[in-house]
């Protein structure tokens, strides 16, 4: 624990926040007895950065100067809250690049309490079905947007896993992964399917489930109505063709029987 003027940070190991792209997310630091802590000198720091600050409060007053500008505009203290011994730090707008770890540290003290964030994105996955014979389709399921890299699993029916060959993952210029599978299955009547995208560290699942012979039977549908309509406007525009050269031949004879 830090002691300061008989008073003493929450002891305890360094606390785990998660959140998610786009979040707003508080950053827990509490003296161990609620005092008011206005007129206290507090920084809110990480050390793997430079500079160091996040946020630095001087005697009742937000000292912003050498703010790391990767913060700027994304940081605040409560007055209020301070006033009780809370110190914690509101962050907004939640980057992947503020993932790491933060201490709330009063100077001239040896010790500090730290936080530790960790930032990730998520989507939900998109499954599509194609025939590669009349007993079986190949089932792809891809998910973009994710971050850390996540696992891809399929389930049947009844929830259980199923075997299937390793994901493709590809990493973005956004540091972002996109992660795709495929799985070989028999056409069955009713035959259903999920698949789960999960990352454990960010303890975050999505999933989306598939009938398969639905799916595909849509699919073939509007593969059809696809090549139904490219039909009836190819007839179409013959039909003009001919009838646009028809008027322009007798236009033309037209014109030679008044000669």
């Amino acid at each position: 624990m830090i002691v300061h003027n008989n008073q003493s940070f929450v002891g305890g190991p360094p606390s785990l926040i998660v959140a998610l792209v786009g979040d707003d997310i508080i950053l827990p630091c509490h003296l161990e007895l609620a005092a008011d802590a206005v007129s206290m000198i507090l920084e809110w720091g990480r050390p793997d950065l430079k500079p160091r600050f996040v946020h630095v409060w001087n005697q009742g007053q937000n000292l912003l100067d050498n703010q790391n500008p990767s913060y700027k505009g994304r940081t605040s203290l409560s007055t209020d809250k301070l006033k009780h011994g809370d110190l914690s730090l509101k962050l907004s707008k939640v980057r992947l690049s503020d993932s790491g770890t933060y201490r709330c540290f009063i100077p001239r003290q040896s010790k500090e309490y730290t936080v530790r964030l960790i930032v990730g994105s998520v989507s939900s996955p998109v499954i599509a079905g194609i025939n590669i014979s009349s007993t079986a389709v190949v089932l792809q399921c891809e998910s973009e947007g994710w971050y850390p890299e996540p696992e891809v699993s399929w389930l049947d029916g009844e929830g259980n896993l199923l075997s299937a060959g390793p994901p493709e993952t590809v990493r973005g210029p956004d540091d972002l992964y996109t992660v795709s599978s495929r799985m070989t299955v028999e056409k069955r009547p009713s035959n259903s399917f999920t698949c789960r995208v999960q990352q454990k560290n960010t303890n975050q699942t999505r999933e989306t489930e598939i009938d398969e012979c639905s799916e595909v039977s849509s699919s073939s549908a509007i593969r059809i109505s696809i090549t139904l309509a490219a039909v009836f406007i190819c007839t179409l525009a013959v039909v003009l063709i001919v009838w646009k050269w028809q008027q322009n031949k007798t236009s033309k004879s037209e014109m030679y029987s008044k000669m």
